[in-house]
């Protein structure tokens, strides 16, 4: 059996003509980009030289060496905004560029921009807001990694605490909706452990606490908690014991908002 790299130069020593699919690289589904040439699949005859050939497994033997696949390229994610709104959970996003459109079968573009929940503590004026109780608010630890450590003097921060609570309920909306920031909510199973971290500027300066931290509550109490980033997942915990760090597995360390 011929082998196809030494059937491909022989060819075009034979016709010494132009033909295949230099010159001829279309971008999507183009029935009139065609040529007549050997296939890949080792057939004399019409040949494509459009992106869907790839898929119908139709282009011309020269297709991945005249039209090389060029996949999609974008810049790095932009910093965070700060939260849409304040005194309230709200949304905060970044955004990133197409740097290189795909060409030739290419990988498409990913996402261009990515929301994920947030707080902001101080209103316009700068006031500490009062936020009424209700559930713990929390997300994902890799946003508290983001937070300051010390104060603009240089005074280092109070590293806050961790609780720990045993997770009793959650809702379906917890599994992951295939934005990237959400993940962190999949990993969330009733009877669970998990660790939710105090820090400010959540952490109230005069009381030393989190809102929602179960602090005043005993440990068969059940208390309810809710993903910033999807207000439909949320549930049902008891507090367990508070701890000076957190020693949960990352996928079950979070952070109060």
């Amino acid at each position: 059996m011929w082998d196809l790299g030494l059937l491909t130069v022989l060819l075009g020593m034979w016709r010494g003509a132009a033909a295949g699919c230099l010159g001829r690289c279309c971008p999507g589904t183009d029935l009139m980009c065609t040529s007549t040439d050997w296939r890949m699949d080792r057939i004399f005859g019409t040949c494509f030289c459009d992106e869907n050939c790839q898929r119908a497994q139709d282009c011309c033997f020269d297709y991945p060496s005249m039209c090389p696949v060029e996949h999609c390229q974008v810049s790095q994610w932009s910093p965070w905004s700060g939260c849409s709104q304040q005194c309230q959970p709200a949304f905060r996003q970044r955004r990133r560029r197409v740097e290189k459109e795909p060409r030739n079968s290419g990988d498409a573009c990913p996402p261009l921009e990515q929301r994920a929940g947030c707080l902001e503590y101080f209103d316009q004026r700068g006031q500490s807001c009062a936020l009424a109780q209700g559930p713990a608010l929390i997300t994902s630890a890799e946003f508290g990694k983001g937070r300051p450590t010390h104060e603009p003097y240089g005074e280092p921060l109070d590293p806050g605490y961790c609780v720990e609570f045993k997770m009793a309920s959650l809702t379906p909306h917890c599994a992951a909706d295939g934005r990237s920031h959400n993940r962190w909510t999949e990993y969330l199973r009733e009877g669970y452990m998990v660790c939710v971290e105090c820090q400010p500027p959540a952490m109230h300066e005069l009381h030393r606490s989190c809102g929602g931290d179960g602090a005043a509550f005993g440990r068969e109490e059940l208390l309810q908690w809710q993903a910033i980033d999807n207000p439909r997942c949320r549930g049902t915990w008891s507090r367990v014991r508070t701890l000076e760090r957190c020693s949960c597995p990352q996928v079950h360390h979070f952070v109060f908002i």
